[in-house]
């Protein structure tokens, strides 16, 4: 879908999504991805509040490790927009190109022991089940 809503020619309901962005990420830019999920207010309006209860609210996991999280996440199912993304915010959060390079290794690995353990058939070990 290349026709993006911007804010000028949002529905009232829209712009109050945009408004909340614009206020909880404290700038004025909207990425392309909320601009999209414009042509349904619903799923704008869930989806934002979802990835904002998530990714913005304070937790056990501090802000980088959820970003690193989310990049070994888009990495492995192909998703060139949320790697570019999160990526930048990753980076803006403090993650250094030496940890770019080893997580990405990381992912690397677990996809292919992943396929390993799943090609193979591996029976998990009983003391690994809790």
């Amino acid at each position: 879908m290349s026709n993006l809503i911007e804010y000028e020619a949002a529905s009232d309901e829209v712009r109050a999504v945009y408004d909340d962005i614009r206020t909880t990420r404290q700038t004025e830019y909207i990425n392309n991805f909320w601009k999209a999920l414009a042509h349904h207010p619903p799923t704008l309006k869930r989806t934002w509040e979802t990835l904002k209860d998530i990714m913005t609210t304070p937790g056990e996991l501090d802000p980088l490790t959820k970003e690193l999280i989310y990049i070994a996440v888009s990495v492995t199912n192909s998703c060139d927009y949320c790697i570019a993304s999160h990526t930048a915010a990753a980076r803006n959060k403090g993650m250094s190109d030496q940890q770019h390079g080893e997580l990405l290794a990381i992912i690397a690995l677990a996809n292919t022991t992943n396929r390993l353990a799943n090609g193979y058939r591996i029976p998990v070990d009983e003391q690994f089940n809790t």
